[in-house]
């Protein structure tokens, strides 16, 4: 008598997810197609795996010994015919991709597709950074796929209305049978002339041509908030694709660049600048006035001896109320005459003997 437990190389308490790895993991190593492969042991793991992966067969082999309705190497899981021509395996890729493949298929009921919904679109708009800080209204216009204006999104006359449909008798879903190298299979699919709804349209609208939708222009007002940040995407619901008949449209999403500013360099919600001065300004303390971002005017006060390896700090000014605004100061070299070489070359040796 056989022992299905050795010849797939499990436990009796094995689980059935270990004996369908096992079977999967054996019957890859065994094709007769492969280097090693061995036909005869191959038809016997197809044996064992027949009988374990049934729960009233194995219950009855747990108890018995044996199956009283069989299960030879010419019957497989679900009754199918394990005995076929090993060429039919033939440039199919690897065995244990298909069995998978196989197992995730039956008994899955698709769902229903009815139409399609609309596609996300995606635009980008550009902006300055004068406009990133104080944030900006602007209307888009677009062309995409918009609502049918004469059936109103139907895709038919609504006069004419609708019946029921033939080809799968108004429930909107058929069965469908393939063959593969398993043996015939049955698939519940939706059914492709009423796209699964079960009812078909009596007379389509000859704007749209049934779809319920056409080419056309869309206008969305973008409302973009103040500190957005270049790159960053901004999602306006349902003002995508218009979807077919009546289903939900798809989204918008603007992606927003800024243009890059002659003036200040962005640094998250902060800028940053140069302001080139004269070196007496640093030796001697003085204020000066910048244009900050927008065109205020801003007075900052450079500290006598100040550092120009820091920055100057003003609060507050940056690209939101949290951001700052940093001032490299860079020293602007004169051009120096007789007399005013005369004056910093004293100004050295006074700096010397200090």
């Amino acid at each position: 008598m056989k022992d299905y437990y050795e010849i797939l190389g499990v436990s009796r308490n094995a689980s059935a997810e270990d004996i369908k790895k096992a079977y999967r993991q054996m019957a890859h190593k065994y094709h007769p197609d492969k280097v090693g492969g061995d036909e005869t042991k191959f038809k016997e793991i197809n044996e064992a795996y027949q009988i374990l992966s049934d729960a009233r067969k194995k219950a009855e082999y747990d108890r018995f010994g044996r199956v009283s309705d069989g299960g030879g190497p010419t019957a497989g899981p679900g009754g199918f015919n394990w005995d076929v021509n090993m060429n039919d395996f033939n440039n199919m890729g690897d065995f244990g991709d298909i069995f998978e493949s196989f197992f995730e298929g039956m008994g899955v009921r698709p769902r229903r597709k009815s139409y399609d919904h609309g596609a996300d679109l995606q635009l980008g708009v550009e902006i300055t950074l004068e406009e990133a800080r104080a944030g900006k209204s602007m209307n888009l216009e677009f062309e995409t796929k918009v609502v049918c204006d004469v059936c109103k999104g139907l895709g038919y006359k609504a006069d004419k209305g609708v019946k029921k449909c033939e080809y799968c008798a108004g429930r909107g879903e058929i069965r469908e049978s393939r063959n593969t190298i398993f043996g015939n299979f049955v698939q519940v699919v939706s059914c492709p002339e009423c796209r699964g709804t079960g009812e078909i349209p009596v007379e389509l609208c000859p704007n749209c041509k049934g779809e319920g939708r056409k080419k056309g222009f869309r206008s969305v007002k973008l409302e973009i908030r103040p500190g957005v940040t270049d790159g960053q995407i901004i999602k306006v619901k349902g003002m995508g694709e218009a979807g077919e008949r009546k289903t939900e449209a798809g989204d918008l999403y603007v992606r927003v660049g800024i243009k890059r500013h002659p003036v200040f360099e962005r640094r998250g919600d902060s800028l940053y600048m140069q302001l080139e001065v004269p070196i007496t300004d640093i030796l001697l303390g003085k204020k000066r006035k910048v244009v900050g971002l927008g065109g205020k005017e801003l007075t900052v006060q450079i500290p006598a001896g100040f550092d120009v390896a820091k920055e100057l700090r003003v609060s507050g000014e940056g690209v939101s109320r949290s951001g700052d605004l940093f001032i490299h100061i860079k020293i602007k070299t004169p051009k120096l005459d007789s007399k005013a070489k005369k004056l910093a070359e004293e100004l050295e040796k006074l700096l010397g003997e200090e």
